[in-house]
């Protein structure tokens, strides 16, 4: 099934990141786009996510620095484009695979394109990673433990969830019954033509 697939790219991507454990690291991706571009599309995916996880740890430090954190705000905002655009690749992917399938008269669209639920997939694999942390923190609580491994239960029973909806979506859309149209996030605020205050500044 497509989700196994991708659930284990997920967690390569984390586990190797973690090796490291540092937003400053080179991105090496493990999969070519020539031999698997949906392995490739994913680990990226999941790459980008797990770096700006700690992007985001890192800014709500009450005592950072106020220049270092306008300079993390604007790597967090690059890497919200980043990450949007490879959803998008993706769906793209999911666009030409399917792009001969007969669409049944009465098929149905569905409320998210494959790509963003596969966003959510790779979010959640790093909420498993980092909550499985906290079941194991050695200077926790036996009650915050004991907490986190009831939220843990509910996050992995949430990836049996997502991860069985994704694989009937895509069966729908390659069995005709579903189709797929993909709209564009078409976002304003970077675009220096679209940004009143960045169009201003030109």
């Amino acid at each position: 099934m497509f989700s196994e697939k991708a659930n284990s790219i997920f967690q390569d991507a984390i586990n190797t990141y973690k090796v490291l454990n540092t937003i400053d690291q080179p991105f090496e991706n493990k999969y070519s786009k020539d031999e698997d571009l949906i392995a490739h599309l994913l680990y990226r995916k999941c790459w980008i996510d797990t770096v700006q996880w700690a992007y985001e740890d890192i800014i709500r430090d009450p005592n950072i620095d106020p220049l270092g954190a306008l300079k993390l705000k604007r790597m967090i905002d690059a890497s919200n484009q980043d990450r949007t655009d490879t959803v998008e690749y993706i769906d793209s992917y999911f666009l030409d695979k399917y792009n001969d399938v007969e669409v049944k008269s009465d098929a149905k669209i569905n409320s998210e394109s494959p790509a963003w639920a596969i966003d959510r997939l790779s979010i959640l694999a790093l909420k498993i990673y980092h909550m499985h942390l906290e079941t194991v923190r050695e200077d926790a609580t036996d009650t915050h433990k004991d907490a986190c491994q009831k939220k843990l239960n509910v996050l992995l029973e949430q990836r049996v969830d997502l991860s069985t909806a994704i694989d009937d979506l895509l069966e729908a859309i390659g069995s005709g019954d579903k189709y797929m149209k993909v709209y564009k996030q078409m976002k304003m605020y970077n675009d220096d033509e679209l940004n009143p205050v960045l169009r201003g500044q030109k």
